[in-house]
């Protein structure tokens, strides 16, 4: 082959080395990441491409030609992303805590049956909840006794028309609901040849499980009810049969692995799909005999048995929670050698979330349906269940604000502790005309070592699920909140009334929350840095739990950069990958995918990286000690990692190399990864400037001398460049 030419044959490699800058979750203009005023894209479409710099030399810096990755529009949409900030976020919550699962074998398992078992009760109260406004208060209240607002009193005539009819048409809405969960599970962002995540088949299987067990619920609410009236052979039967295809959804689930098989022929394949298509036959049969059974139906406030329903479903999410929590608690795990959270907990607190969420909006829907149709004026309120679960989300919601409030104030004092030891050793000799930085810069240090504090936070809140397991329980015995709370602590009414009041109040604030966020998450750059950043995060798992999460944006964004990377490694003589925040990420698993041939012409600059102090904590399973070492193997140990003390995200991902520190061991080339900077630089401007330098904190500073410094070092190390 001729010397420089690719093995490919494509045109000899160009001399030069390219500096490939990947954002973080933050996103960024390419005229940002690459400092220049004109940009051009050379690959990728409009969601997500490669831009450089354009003019003469416009690109090039330090002797190396710069190109860009932005990814940032990856997990962005328009109507439908603000709509899934809504509704869809209780499953992107649930659907990440199973890859929060521990490193042991035993407790991974158990943990991520408990995970999707509570992704299946997430899908299963999300169509309880529409049952009760289709059902329960338009169907059986408003169109019967309880004559709610007009026109919602009569309904297109169907308050002519028997219960069961009134009920069967009713049933045609969440039946909707569950055919556009359908429409939702069924997107794709990841292209279907050479995926990151190879769970297509896992989805599949778990969207036939979730269409099954929602319409298997649905008819349990219908036949419960036409129970209650006296049962028939067709009842009994259709009730049997339902509670098998929900028992046999939760029983793929229960069995660890079952469903995890990559192979798409397999009995757990084959019993999801059969399941799937009995439900919808059972469906339509349950439709067919409650429309034309003229029996008498009882005399009831609510629809017959949707109370108990409900309640079973709200108690089920909460005694899965306590034993998700249990099974990560008992077990504290160790990250790198240094204490880190309790394996697993990530999955505990985020699972916490969603069942919290989801609790709170099925309650929510509920309750102001209610109250704005006035279907609930006559009969004391809606079911007893969501009274209680709204009062829970009152009480989870204030001892969370108290809780974060102790936690900052009882850290405080180690926190400026520590970071005035570090500032310290960073200037031992402080002029008088520098106090004021020095105070800003040792409180900054400060607030970034509040996350180290986030793991016991995180495990007292895990905890807190045992409040809505309490109160579960307590609704189950049909006592009143407002009678237990007098005979209990001697309170009145008005003050569970305040508590209801407080819930809806919150719960509308949150709803509203939620809404500005997905609207403005991309069209503004304050909400984009601060609201988004949680979407690219949940949206960056594939759908392993809950198949009606947000599709995954790293089945295209890896291996987009992978093909990438091996593209220009063939172009040109060497290629520095450079990394910032959650790009450091993106950049780690595309060089695990990158071939050999390809490796070896190719270096690693991370910065403001939480690989270490976040990722591998939360997620222990899967980046690890053990998997970042094989990265610094695989780029033969051509890595720098620069890091801030001001930095709240970012942090060392081997060795912290502090003033002071005892130094780590020569012999292991991942000690020689790290480089901590200093921030600020000085306390005091320098000769010829007006200010003094700035606090960068996680900002990226591809313009800071020591990140050039970098630049050059790595370029340098790359075989044949140096």
């Amino acid at each position: 082959m001729p010397q420089g030419r690719s093995q490919y044959g494509d045109p000899p490699r160009r001399p030069d080395v390219v500096e490939l800058r990947v954002h973080g979750v933050s996103g960024a203009d390419p005229t940002v990441i690459l400092d220049r005023p004109q940009v051009r894209q050379v690959a990728g479409d409009g969601s997500g491409g490669f831009h450089r710099a354009t003019g003469s030399g416009g690109g090039d810096r330090d002797g190396v030609t710069l190109e860009a990755y932005r990814w940032g529009d990856l997990p962005s949409g328009t109507v439908g992303r603000t709509l899934a900030m809504v509704f869809l976020l209780p499953f992107m919550l649930s659907n990440v805590a199973v890859w929060m699962r521990p490193t042991g074998r035993r407790r991974a398992a158990g943990v991520s049956v408990l995970c999707r078992l509570l992704a299946l009760n997430l899908t299963v109260l999300y169509v309880v909840s529409i049952a009760g406004v289709a059902l329960d208060l338009l169907a059986w209240r408003c169109l019967g006794a309880a004559r709610c607002h007009d026109p919602f009193d009569s309904m297109a005539g169907l308050d002519s028309r028997h219960v069961g009819q009134r009920l069967a048409v009713s049933a045609l809405l969440p039946i909707a609901a569950i055919a556009l969960l359908r429409l939702l599970g069924a997107r794709r962002s990841g292209p279907a040849d050479n995926p990151l995540w190879a769970v297509e088949p896992l989805v599949h299987r778990l969207r036939a499980i979730h269409v099954a067990a929602a319409l298997a619920a649905l008819d349990l609410v219908l036949l419960t009810a036409r129970r209650a009236g006296g049962a028939t052979v067709a009842t009994t039967l259709l009730l049997a049969l339902s509670a098998v295809v929900l028992l046999t959804c939760v029983g793929l689930l229960a069995v660890p692995g079952m469903i995890d098989r990559a192979a798409t022929a397999t009995p757990a394949t084959w019993s999801a799909r059969v399941a799937a298509v009995v439900a919808v036959g059972l469906t339509v049969a349950t439709l067919v005999v409650v429309a034309h059974d003229r029996r008498g139906w009882p005399s009831a406030a609510g629809l017959p048995g949707y109370a108990g329903i409900a309640g079973a479903a709200l108690l089920g999410q909460m005694v899965l929670l306590v034993l998700l929590s249990g099974v990560v608690l008992v077990r504290p795990g160790r990250v790198g050698g240094r204490t880190a959270l309790p394996g697993g907990l990530g999955a505990a607190v985020l699972a916490a979330l969603a069942v919290g969420l989801t609790g709170a909006l099925s309650a929510g829907l509920v309750y102001q349906t209610g109250e704005l149709l006035g279907g609930y004026r006559s009969d004391g309120g809606p079911p007893l269940p969501y009274r209680w679960t709204l009062l829970a989300f009152f009480l989870h919601v204030v001892a969370t604000v108290l809780l974060c409030g102790a936690m900052t104030l009882v850290s405080l004092r180690r926190r400026r502790r520590a970071a005035a030891a570090i500032i310290n050793r960073d200037f031992p000799v402080v002029p008088p005309e520098a106090a004021g930085r020095l105070r800003l810069a040792t409180k900054t240090v400060a607030r970034a070592r509040f996350t180290e504090w986030l793991g016991l936070l995180a495990a007292t809140y895990a905890a807190l699920a045992v409040v809505g397991l309490a109160t579960s329980l307590v609704g189950r015995t049909g006592r009143e909140p407002e009678e237990l709370v007098r005979q209990m602590f001697g309170l009145p009414a008005v003050a569970v009334q305040m508590g209801l009041s407080g819930g809806s109040y919150l719960l509308a604030a949150l709803l509203l929350a939620l809404l500005a966020g997905g609207v403005f998450a991309y069209r503004t750059a304050w909400f984009r840095r601060h609201v988004g950043i949680l979407w690219d995060l949940g949206t960056f798992w594939p759908r392993a739990a809950h198949p009606f999460a947000p599709p995954s944006y790293a089945d295209r964004a890896v291996p987009e950069l992978a093909d990438r990377i091996s593209q220009l490694a063939e172009r040109h003589a060497g290629l520095l990958l450079c990394g910032h925040s959650h790009g450091s990420a993106l950049l780690v698993l595309a060089v695990l995918r990158l071939p050999p041939h390809v490796r070896q012409r190719v270096a690693l600059l991370t910065y403001g990286s939480p690989l270490d102090r976040l990722y591998a904590r939360l997620f222990p399973a899967y980046l690890n000690e053990e998997v970042l070492r094989a990265v610094g193997e695989r780029v033969d140990w051509r890595w720098i990692n620069l890091w801030r003390d001001t930095d709240p995200i970012g942090g060392w991902v081997f060795a912290a190399h502090r003033p002071g520190d005892p130094p780590p061991d020569p012999a292991d080339p991942a000690n020689r990864v790290d480089r901590r900077l200093r921030d600020p630089r000085d306390l005091l401007p320098a000769p010829g400037e007006r200010t003094a330098p700035p606090l960068w904190g996680h900002r990226p500073g591809e313009n800071d001398p020591e990140f050039r410094a970098a630049v050059r070092e790595l370029t340098e190390r790359l075989p044949g460049v140096g």
